[in-house]
């Protein structure tokens, strides 16, 4: 019981700090290149990944709080 429950809140931090690194990487980008605007044709690679590592999270944290206990 107690080893799921660790899984379960092991999830659960990755799905945070996936958001965490999401966010720092648009802004650490944004400072370091002075672009904030996520729809620039040279910059479109780079807020790619910030979206999928947001996604992922939200996507994560949506189904750890969603599972139903074992």
């Amino acid at each position: 019981m107690e080893s799921s429950e660790f899984f379960k809140n092991l999830k659960m931090f990755i799905s945070i700090a996936l958001i965490f690194l999401g966010f720092a990487m648009f802004y650490i980008w944004g400072l370091i290149y002075g672009s904030w605007n996520i729809f620039a044709k040279e910059y479109i690679g780079v807020y790619s990944i910030v979206i999928v590592l947001v996604l992922s999270g939200i996507i994560g944290l949506i189904l750890t709080v969603k599972e139903t206990p074992a």
